[in-house]
């Protein structure tokens, strides 16, 4: 479930371990899936243990720890990961922890429930050819309309598909597509190819504006309470969710009704008033 503001709230809530050596890297029993490490235990031990974090970024739905030695530490949380330094949620599902000296942060622990999330560490020449322009679009808090018609527009696939391929944008999933259109305007089901410049223009600013509001929110946490905050907490967007998961209720904005349906597999919601194809 985390997308992109549920991964910036969980670098900000890691943001201080820059600065502090890598002092341990352990993988913790868990009775559920291991999630998948790469490379091998021991041989990314010998890569991390006694170097510097020099930053702590995010690249799309993932949290960065960019090390000395120009290598990045991947924590992709998938469908029910947490990346924190706190308390975690239930310490049964911690995957992997970092122990880290000299600096703000006594650790950094990967946590997953489920055990489809992933721990990796790339070199830079890896990085470069896993996360290029080519394979990884702009990021959603800085995308432009010229960056999604580029990608997007001589595509015949519906725009609430397209908004969720991390190529075209990167950070983007299914809660925050549906309140991205419900905001700009436009119905979920129309094709790419047939969208105008207004529309372009309408969709960024929206994934720009609600994307920004919903990191402010620290994310959403949704039924399964899997999503916490740094302090072990639900997220506060989902009190704010226009449309997503509002089905049969009216809308905000025009007191519409919001409907479901499916694309791709996925519930998407909209506004039959407001978002007529």
């Amino acid at each position: 479930m985390p997308e992109l503001p549920e991964v910036e709230t969980m670098r900000r809530g890691v943001a201080d371990a820059a600065g502090a050596t890598i002092a341990s890297f352990e993988r913790l029993p868990c009775p559920r899936k291991p999630i998948g490490i790469t490379p091998r235990i021991d041989g990314l031990r010998r890569r991390v243990v006694g170097r510097e974090i020099v930053a702590v970024e995010r690249v799309g739905k993932r949290v960065s720890l960019r090390i000395d030695s120009g290598d990045r530490l991947i924590l992709e949380p998938r469908m029910t990961g947490l990346v924190g330094a706190g308390e975690s949620p239930n310490p049964l599902y911690l995957r992997v922890q970092l122990g880290l000296e000299g600096g703000v942060l006594q650790r950094v622990w990967f946590w997953d429930q489920r055990g489809l999330g992933k721990v990796r560490l790339y070199a830079p020449a890896e990085f470069d050819a896993s996360f290029g322009e080519e394979l990884l679009g702009p990021d959603g808090l800085v995308v432009s309309s010229d960056d999604l018609r580029r990608r997007l527009a001589g595509s015949r696939r519906a725009v609430k598909v397209a908004l969720l391929d991390q190529r075209a944008v990167a950070g983007i999933g299914n809660i925050y597509a549906a309140e991205i259109l419900h905001v700009a305007g436009v119905h979920p089901a129309a094709r790419c190819d047939l969208l105008s410049g207004p529309q372009w223009e309408r969709i960024a600013v929206a994934t720009r504006e609600v994307l920004s509001e919903a990191v402010r929110y620290e994310g959403s946490s949704l039924g399964d309470g899997t999503y916490r905050n740094k302090l072990n907490q639900d997220g506060g967007y989902q009190l704010h969710h226009r449309v997503y998961g509002r089905a049969g209720e009216p809308c905000p904005r025009c007191a519409g009704e919001v409907q479901r349906i499916v694309q791709a597999q996925r519930s998407t919601f909209f506004c039959v008033g407001c978002q007529r194809r």
